[in-house]
């Protein structure tokens, strides 16, 4: 501690300064998402449904993500996503995650056809870029866990993608804490994304799945 009532106040001070900077980010995704983040029920219909990855456990996705590919079932069957668009991480060929998203979604009786692949949704903003820019998907439906939602929301909209985000619901343990204290840290990475607008890490070409699933 300064040893001087000067150097104690400019400590606190400085304190003060960066736990405000470090909030300006989660600040901004709540006040870009909030307003469009909605249960099943109550979303708006949209053309598309966005799953994000979020792991894979012998090859099958992980309790977190079955969970958001249990929501995007219920939106298709409710009618309220014609197609879905699963965005992952294939970046290895022993770890495919959009392939194992889309064999879950499957068995839960949304047809083949209506289902659409990303293999390269590496984060977030990769995905919400990839959407746009590769698939042509200017509306959609994002599903995600309740302390990720916003982020993805807020990201998409920043990419160009007019986004409604439905929250998957989770029990309160060490996982959902850990997703919580992640955000804080991706809230920031988020909000420069969304002022620099980098490329994703593959962009490649354009493509008509999206398109095509829909005129099925």
């Amino acid at each position: 501690m300064p040893r001087t009532q000067r150097g104690r106040r400019w400590l606190v001070r400085s304190v003060m300064l960066l736990c405000v900077l470090g909030l300006l980010p989660a600040t901004w995704v709540h006040r870009v998402a909030d307003r469009h983040v909605h249960s099943v029920a109550e979303v708006p219909a949209q053309e598309v449904a966005v799953v994000f990855g979020a792991g894979l456990w012998d090859g099958r996705p992980t309790p977190y993500l079955a969970h958001r590919l249990d929501t995007a079932a219920e939106l298709y069957h409710r009618g309220k996503a014609r197609v879905v668009l699963v965005t992952g991480d294939n970046s290895r060929a022993e770890y495919d995650e959009p392939d194992a998203m889309r064999a879950y979604l499957i068995e839960r009786g949304v047809p083949e056809r209506r289902i659409v692949s990303d293999y390269a949704g590496f984060d977030s903003w990769d995905s919400c870029v990839r959407a746009k820019k590769i698939f042509g998907v200017d509306r959609a439906i994002l599903v995600s866990q309740g302390f990720h939602i916003r982020r993805a929301v807020a990201l998409c909209r920043a990419a160009g993608v007019e986004s409604y985000g439905v929250p998957v619901a989770e029990p309160f343990d060490s996982t959902w804490i850990y997703g919580g204290v992640r955000e804080m840290a991706a809230a920031g990475k988020a909000a420069l994304d969304a002022v620099t607008r980098p490329d994703p890490r593959y962009l490649g070409r354009e493509e008509r799945g999206v398109a095509e699933a829909l005129g099925s």
